[in-house]
């Protein structure tokens, strides 16, 4: 999302590059390039002018540390000063009440079905008691789409699909939670349009009855700065507690997750990536102005690992792996665990210095689906010893994948070397456990 933003900020940087010393000259020749950066990123001009601003002001006034180059020094501010436009601390939810009451909000379109689905698949891994209200009285589809949503991740849904009336749905799904022990009720509510007041004031209706204990504005990060401005109209209706940015691995600007904190002065609480119900992170400023500036996101990429990978299944294949036993159906399971993490292209750009060296690849998920369909071709006893694969196997894996037999070849091989690099960590380990033995 942000890929045009990291390049032109870069560029900006590159006026530093090679200077011994910050200067009046240089410095407002490198904020002047940040701002335009901003403003081209879709981020309201005046909030783009306060923080370069402040920008220039912070790079005179700080002493430059020896060991420390000016474009270094310049970059650490500007990433200080973009955290600090976003929010600076992440802000997690309020679940008070019994139940808690959770109230989905937003536009047509801007992803809040899923994104309830999102949290509710979110809370249940954390153990809570969570249930779906669909109050989506419009869309045809709605309640069938949160229906699916909730059988996909095991979350109850409560729906009344004859009923017209959504704040009496509300206040039934919340009866019915309290009756069936549900801890959390998350309220989807309609797509509606800022002006259309009949819409808007269901959605305040819903809110009084209720009475929920966080209430969530979702917003479409591809729509920028229009976003902003319809979520300030939504807050001086709501007054919601927090933001929630969808689709940021879609081709945006950047500038509604830049802006929208501090035009409505409400904290972005979430953000979603993608369709896939483990796609939700919650919203860390800092660690967002670092994959802004190129810098990767190591720590959300490890959290991501640690939710999608079982412990027990680690352990099992840490030993495999030791004992050279590694083999396609692990393989195969490992493909659908990194699958669960999100976009590989969104993972991949999380490694400090990897953003710009992919941002002109086509990488996506899909592209595990051949090595997928090569491996499911293969007989349960070709995936546990592959050694096994004669020309004639290789023909018929080639014919079912719908592949090439080098397809076939490339896979075999690239998966050989790969149980030999294994094998020679394995070799380099027990060395070193050897070596301290003998120290001993």
């Amino acid at each position: 999302m942000f890929q045009s933003l990291q390049d032109k900020l870069n560029g900006a940087f590159r006026t530093l590059k090679g200077k011994d010393r910050i200067t009046d000259i240089n410095v407002a020749a490198t904020t002047k390039e940040v701002r335009r950066a901003l403003v081209d990123a879709d981020v309201n001009f005046k909030i783009a002018k306060d923080i370069t601003d402040r920008i220039r002001e912070t790079a005179m006034d700080r002493k430059i540390l020896i060991s420390v180059e000016p474009g270094q020094m310049f970059v650490k501010i500007v990433q200080e000063e973009l955290t600090r436009l976003m929010g600076s601390n992440s802000e997690s939810i309020s679940i008070k009440g019994d139940p808690a009451v959770i109230l989905i909000a937003g536009l047509q379109g801007s992803g809040k079905t899923t994104f309830s689905g999102k949290l509710a698949a979110m809370l249940k891994k954390q153990g809570k008691q969570v249930m779906l209200a669909a109050c989506d009285i419009y869309r045809p589809a709605a309640i069938d789409q949160l229906k699916v949503l909730g059988e996909q991740i095991g979350v109850e849904v409560y729906a009344e699909p004859e009923n017209k009336n959504a704040v009496a749905i509300a206040q039934q799904a919340i009866a019915y939670a309290r009756q069936n022990g549900k801890k959390i009720v998350i309220v989807d509510t309609a797509g509606r349009l800022a002006v259309d007041e009949a819409m808007m004031q269901e959605v305040e209706d819903i809110k009084k009855a209720l009475n929920p204990s966080e209430i969530l504005f979702v917003v479409d990060s591809m729509t920028g700065q229009d976003a902003v401005n319809t979520a300030k109209t939504f807050n001086e209706r709501l007054n919601f507690d927090g933001v929630v940015l969808t689709k940021l691995d879609g081709d945006s600007r950047g500038g509604a997750a830049l802006s929208i904190r501090q035009v409505v002065e409400k904290p972005i609480k979430f953000i979603s990536t993608g369709e896939k119900m483990e796609a939700l992170d919650l919203f860390h400023p800092d660690r967002m102005a670092s994959r802004i500036l190129g810098m990767g996101d190591v720590i959300s990429l490890v959290e991501r690992a640690q939710q999608a990978f079982d412990e027990e299944e680690a352990r099992r294949l840490n030993a495999k792996m030791r004992q050279n036993k590694f083999d396609f159906d692990d393989f195969l399971g490992q493909l659908q665990q990194i699958k669960k993490m999100g976009n590989v292209k969104d993972l991949i750009g999380m490694i400090p210095g990897m953003g710009a060296a992919i941002k002109n690849l086509d990488i996506d998920n899909s592209s595990f689906v051949p090595i997928e369909a090569m491996i499911q071709s293969m007989t349960k006893k070709e995936r546990a010893n592959p050694e096994l694969i004669d020309s004639s196997r290789k023909k018929r894996i080639a014919q079912g994948s719908g592949k090439s037999i080098t397809e076939v070849n490339n896979l075999l091989k690239q998966f050989d070397e790969m149980r030999k690099m294994m094998r020679k960590m394995n070799t380099m380990q027990a060395a070193g456990k050897l070596g301290k033995a003998l120290k001993k």
